[in-house]
């Protein structure tokens, strides 16, 4: 079922994922997270556009979650473990945030 964004229809996969990367933008990602009953937080935010920018800017990486424990880590200035991540997006934060961050859902084993 599409996402209704701002009297536009976004379409999605089965999976609620993106078909088109490049329909998203902030209000997709608010649809997409209400969706999935989230809020986002400025941290949240923060966790999404890396994964864009890992995904656009590097190749079409997905980083795992022990990868992204290390970015943030160095980022937020403190030592952080995957819970801290799983505040944010609880279904899994790698897959999770990759889907309202509008990328291709990861075929890693694990999430939901």
């Amino acid at each position: 079922m599409p996402y209704e964004v701002n009297g536009q229809s976004i379409e999605c996969d089965d999976h609620g994922y993106l078909v088109n990367i490049e329909d998203w933008s902030e209000a997709v990602a608010q649809a997409i997270a209400a969706d999935e009953g989230l809020a986002l937080s400025d941290r949240a935010w923060e966790i999404i556009h890396y994964l864009r920018d890992e995904y656009i800017n590097n190749g079409g990486n997905q980083p795992n979650e022990r990868h992204m424990v290390k970015h943030f880590s160095s980022a937020w200035g403190e030592k952080i473990d995957a819970k801290a991540l799983y505040e944010h997006f609880p279904r899994g934060p790698a897959k999770q945030a990759s889907k309202v961050g509008g990328l291709p859902e990861t075929k890693r084993k694990g999430g939901y």
